[in-house]
């Protein structure tokens, strides 16, 4: 596919989630792109009660941490939270097809990918005045972890090159699904 609809960019460096990374025009603020776009980086993560989305973690004051993970976020404009949701679940369809040429077998459970016992992911969609927004994040390392977890580094999958192929793969898939949206005769 020639045509693709996002901007995708792996950042240097290491970024720390805290959370309010999930909010209208982060990525525009740290990486100047502007409009729709994905964004990969590595760090540790913490979610702040004040800045967790998910009302299910909230009230059952889960712990959302690790020492070390692959980031995602992803940011759509125009478009709502169920939107956000349905593109969520293509994005870690994605991230398990990946996984799969690694020959890593997760299994998807809701929105989140486990291998074996060990959680790998995690995830939330949400939505902005003005845009969908996801972050979905992989285990690097199981340290730090509140559950029992699995990570990259014991599948032996590096995170860098991981990363850059599971955002080239959604920006294909969101694309022909774009693409799909555009090509058809309305019905009245």
């Amino acid at each position: 596919m020639e045509r693709t609809f996002l901007e995708i960019r792996h950042l240097d460096g290491n970024i720390d989630y805290d959370g309010s990374q999930l909010s209208p025009h982060w990525i525009y603020r740290n990486t100047g792109v502007m409009g729709d776009a994905a964004v990969a980086f590595v760090g540790a993560c913490n979610v702040l009660d004040k800045n967790m989305v998910d009302l299910e973690d909230v009230l059952a004051h889960n712990e959302i941490r690790s020492s070390k993970m692959l980031h995602f976020i992803v940011e759509i404009f125009g478009r709502d939270c169920m939107f956000g949701a349905s593109l969520q679940s293509v994005f870690i369809s994605e991230i398990q097809n990946e996984l799969l040429k690694h020959g890593v077998k997760a299994v998807k459970s809701g929105d989140d990918l486990f291998v074996g016992e060990g959680k790998l992911s995690i995830a939330i969609a949400t939505a902005s005045p003005v845009s969908a927004l996801m972050h979905m994040a992989l285990n690097i390392s199981t340290k730090g972890t509140p559950v029992k977890t699995s990570a990259l580094e014991d599948l032996k999958i590096d995170h860098v090159s991981f990363a850059d192929a599971v955002l080239k793969r959604f920006n294909e898939e969101y694309s022909r699904i774009v693409l799909a949206s555009c090509k058809v005769v309305p019905r009245a």
